[in-house]
């Protein structure tokens, strides 16, 4: 196999100014031993990526694509395989030996930082890349195999990207750090993508109440579609603790301050409230809590398997979701997604 040292010429969407991004040719480096370059054919839009747009960034990471090459340490993946891209993590400190990536101690520095572990970048100087271990939004990009997952040749890789991120929080929430059990009761605050996968995840749990808590009438007739039993418009009840069981989850996924007193209210003694948003560590009476979790606490070579299986059954219809553009139309997509027109954004390359 031949190892391209040589840099490698991508397109890329760089932000211009808070609301716009430009295409622009450049260079990137060849694969460190221990990267991959990925030849990317779809990335999702998460509201993540609304909110790091800085200018001269590269962001996306909820990619999926074909693996171009691979550094000579690497042994996931090789030359043709087809993966999908999560978090990056460091792969050495004592929480990543402990299979508990989602802790990296250098969890922020990667995934936030535009960066390499060491401080470096394989991009031109004044962009900024490495996005999540990613920068997506380009028909190219380096990773490690800490953040990507192989996934069958035959797969739809368009309908895969959004696993990477904001699918997996929600549904590894319920699975994962809840591990909601059938007959619980639960309420999701917010029906974007987080908390509609959030309701798929119950369902397939079995859970008995689920109830979905949003503004818009549209998302809340298709939280019925995905799973939930009730579902409460924020904007027409005054009062809605009366509307509400005593529930032994709540998901909240807006960071808006009176449904995080609600969710409060409607726990039951024991409870837990999962802010995807904000603060967490409080004790309330009766023993309720509030917890903060990052990524679904998922390790993506597992759990996204698992939600592609559950989707190949049939059981978590991931595409109502989605609304796809082509890659040219990336600012459309980002107004779309910025102004609730669409919930799950996802780009795709010819």
């Amino acid at each position: 196999m031949t190892i391209r040292t040589q840099p490698r010429k991508i397109t890329a969407a760089v932000v211009s100014n808070p609301h716009q991004l430009h295409f622009r040719e450049m260079l990137i480096k060849a694969p460190r031993k221990n990267e991959v370059g990925v030849r990317i054919l779809a990335c999702g839009i998460c509201h993540t990526d609304l909110g790091f747009m800085a200018e001269g960034t590269i962001l996306g990471h909820e990619g999926a694509g074909i693996v171009e090459q691979v550094g000579s340490e690497v042994t996931a993946v090789k030359p043709g395989d087809h993966v999908v891209l999560s978090y990056q993590s460091c792969g050495i400190c004592p929480a990543c030996q402990q299979q508990q990536p989602f802790n990296c101690e250098h969890f922020s520095k990667l995934n936030f930082g535009f960066q390499r572990l060491d401080g470096s970048s394989a991009y031109p100087e004044g962009v900024q890349g490495h996005f999540f271990g990613q920068s997506a939004f380009a028909n190219y990009c380096l990773v490690t195999e800490q953040n990507l997952v192989k996934v069958a040749d035959d797969l739809p890789l368009s309908l895969l990207a959004p696993l990477g991120c904001g699918i997996q929080t929600g549904a590894g929430t319920v699975f994962n750090t809840l591990k909601v059990q059938a007959g619980d009761s639960l309420m999701v605050m917010g029906t974007g993508t987080v908390g509609l996968a959030a309701i798929m995840a119950a369902k397939v749990a079995g859970a008995k109440t689920i109830i979905a808590v949003d503004r818009d009438p549209a998302r809340l007739a298709l939280a019925i579609k995905l799973g939930a039993t009730e579902t409460i418009n924020s904007d027409q009840e005054s009062d809605l603790t009366t509307l509400c069981p005593h529930l032994n989850h709540v998901i909240d996924t807006t960071g808006i301050g009176h449904l995080d007193e609600l969710g409060q209210d409607v726990l039951k003694e024991g409870g837990t409230l999962v802010r995807l948003t904000g603060s967490a560590g409080e004790t309330f009476t009766r023993g309720r809590k509030a917890i903060s979790v990052i990524q679904g606490d998922s390790v993506a070579q597992t759990f996204i398997p698992k939600l592609i299986e559950l989707w190949q059954q049939g059981r978590f219809p991931l595409e109502k979701l989605i609304t796809y553009y082509h890659f040219d139309d990336i600012n459309r997509a980002l107004q779309d997604s910025r102004n609730g027109k669409v919930i799950k954004a996802v780009l795709v390359w010819d």
